[in-house]
C-alpha cells in the first residue's frame, strides 16, 4: 500500500503497541462491515505490523483481503493469529 499519511499515522501508532493491544484492536473491528478509505489504511497498517513482527496472519489475511468475520487470539507457541468462532 502506498505510504499515505493516514497509513503512516496508524503504522506509527501500532508500532508502539504490545501484541495483546494489537489483537484487541483487531477484535474491535471483528464483525464490522462498514468500509471507508480510512479503515483501509487502518486495517492494512494493522496487518502489516503483525507481519513486521513475524506473526502468521494467514487465518485472516490472504495477501489481498483481510477478514474481520471473527475475532482472533494470539497463539504464542505457534506465533500466529487464530480465528475464534
Amino acid at each position: 500500500m502506498q505510504q499515505h499519511i493516514y497509513y503512516i499515522r496508524y503504522a506509527l501508532q501500532f508500532a508502539d503497541m504490545q501484541i495483546t493491544e494489537l489483537v484487541n484492536t483487531f477484535n474491535s473491528q471483528a464483525g464490522n462491515r462498514c468500509w471507508t478509505s480510512m479503515r483501509a489504511y487502518h486495517d492494512q497498517a494493522l496487518i502489516d505490523e503483525f507481519q513486521r513482527r513475524g506473526i502468521d496472519v494467514s487465518a485472516v489475511y490472504d495477501g489481498k483481503a483481510i477478514s474481520f468475520a471473527y475475532p482472533v487470539r494470539y497463539d504464542i507457541a505457534a506465533n500466529r493469529l487464530t480465528a475464534i468462532g
